[in-house]
């Protein structure tokens, strides 16, 4: 099935008996050789959480990633100053200029899976000044230049009062952990594993300041794993940022 936005055509596809599955318009086409999901098993013991075909979850897990072992590229080219706290390097454009920082990675990933899976009209952000601005349709041209704009004029301040609680408990892919300030920072969950005992491990991504390439982080506590677990404490401990268990959110 193809559907035509503006000048975009949005190749989809239909994976049998389910839902819509939604592509990664970036790739132009291309299939990802290596995503989160074929990436990172889950611990033992632990299995993926379900995640409906063409959800939001499904989207984020099936991320592409590059070859294992890419250093993190800030946005003018250069190397990330410190290359020890990623597991992986999201494929996906970072922009020539230093605006796709920690919030503006969480809301890109957003706004590509709702155009991708055909909901450009749910497209919309709060500047910092609390005023809505929804991305009016066209080509995919349009819509980064629309990104842009969001990127230069919201941020960590405005996303997290936009977004709406989430106990630690009912965490889910796509959740977002979130400082709100001046700076402040935000990471997202990309995957999420269960036990039979109901417990919980998740996976993290973020970009950074300055503007650099989205990474799934490691967990400086988890010893070879990335994976995290729920915190029991009131502190979860990334490696650039702490942030409190109250700081879930949810679109």
């Amino acid at each position: 099935m193809r559907i035509v936005i503006g000048a975009v055509v949005l190749a989809m596809w239909i994976l049998p008996g389910s839902a819509v599955a939604a592509p990664y318009l970036w790739l132009n086409g291309a299939t990802p050789q290596r995503t989160i999901e074929t990436a990172f098993s889950p611990p033992p013991g632990f299995v993926r959480a379900p995640a409906q075909p063409g959800s939001f979850a499904a989207w984020l897990r099936g991320l592409p990633l590059k070859p294992d072992g890419a250093p993190v590229t800030l946005y003018d080219g250069r190397l990330k100053f410190d290359q020890q706290h990623h597991v992986a390097v999201i494929d996906i454009d970072t922009g020539r200029e230093n605006l796709q920082q920690c919030a503006d990675a969480v809301m890109r990933l957003r706004a590509e899976y709702l155009l991708a899976a055909g909901r450009p009209r749910e497209i919309a952000f709060n500047y910092t000044n609390g005023k809505r601005q929804a991305f009016g349709g066209g080509s995919y041209a349009d819509f980064k230049r629309y990104m842009r704009r969001i990127f230069s004029f919201a941020g960590t301040y405005s996303l997290e009062r936009e977004m709406k609680r989430v106990g630690l408990a009912d965490i889910a892919v796509g959740d977002v952990f979130i400082q709100g300030g001046f700076p402040g920072h935000a990471v997202m969950v990309v995957d999420l594993a269960v036990n039979d005992r109901g417990e919980k491990r998740f996976l993290l991504m973020q970009s950074y300041m300055p503007a650099q390439d989205m990474h799934v982080l490691e967990n400086p506590r988890g010893g070879a794993s990335a994976w995290y677990a729920p915190p029991g404490g009131a502190e979860l401990v990334t490696p650039e940022w702490i942030f409190r268990t109250t700081d879930l959110r949810r679109f």
